[in-house]
């Protein structure tokens, strides 16, 4: 019994030495549970920052200036035909080509032929004998002509829309029988007309035309053709 306590002496020394060893090794190449580096051990580096990539500027936008409504381009070639305001007296209007011709009536006794050119903005400004003049505009909406006719210091206000054929004016000169015969008409769309003759000197209301045909059949028997006027 005596000879086995420094045995027991000696093998609980070299546990323990063990066991020391053991923590020892452990402690020296572990790393711990907080995630401490080991010594010696760099920590690892932090990932770089990314930041989202930049956003180029928008274009600046130029503002497009408003489009200016299209004009209605003035007729090459029209006929108007209406009556003065005060619905004493026709007027018709034709333009072919940047010119005008007018014809102002009354069917008694007072007419004029005025002619003149059509400007870019449609206005007329028409002239005749005896300082006869027609201030006008030919209207791009409406398809009408307003204006005004001066004959020997007297002035009518009219009004005259675009017209299809047969209305229009119509004038004939011819020799009949011995004598110089001159007659001017207006015919409206709705087939009324009104003219002056002149014949031998002598002015007085115009037979009917024949629209058609442009006939006229005098009252002796005499006949003209009268024909569409154009500039």
């Amino acid at each position: 019994m005596k000879r086995s306590g420094p045995l027991y002496t000696l093998l609980a020394g070299l546990v323990l030495a063990l066991f020391m060893l053991s923590v020892n090794a452990t402690s020296g190449t572990g790393s711990s549970s907080y995630g401490e580096s080991a010594p010696g051990t760099a920590p690892p580096s932090p990932p770089p920052a990314t930041s989202a990539p930049a956003k180029s500027p928008a274009p600046a936008r130029t503002a497009t200036p408003p489009k200016k409504p299209e004009r209605s381009p003035l007729p090459a070639e029209a006929r108007y035909t209406g009556r003065t305001d005060d619905d004493t007296a026709s007027v018709a209007v034709t333009v072919r080509g940047g010119k005008a011709v007018a014809y102002f009536c009354d069917g008694r006794s007072t007419e004029s032929w005025l002619k003149g050119n059509v400007d870019d903005d449609g206005s007329l400004r028409l002239t005749g004998k005896r300082g006869a003049k027609l201030d006008g505009r030919l209207s791009r909406d409406n398809g009408e002509v307003r204006g005004t006719v001066v004959i020997r210091g007297k002035s009518w206000n009219f009004t005259a829309p675009r017209a299809g054929k047969p209305a229009g004016v119509y004038r004939a000169r011819a020799e009949v029988r011995g004598q110089k015969a001159d007659g001017g008409w207006i015919v409206q769309p709705d087939g009324s007309q009104v003219g002056i003759l002149t014949r031998g000197g002598a002015t007085a209301a115009a037979p009917r035309l024949d629209p058609d045909t442009g006939a006229v059949v005098l009252d002796d028997g005499g006949t003209l053709t009268a024909r569409p006027v154009v500039p």
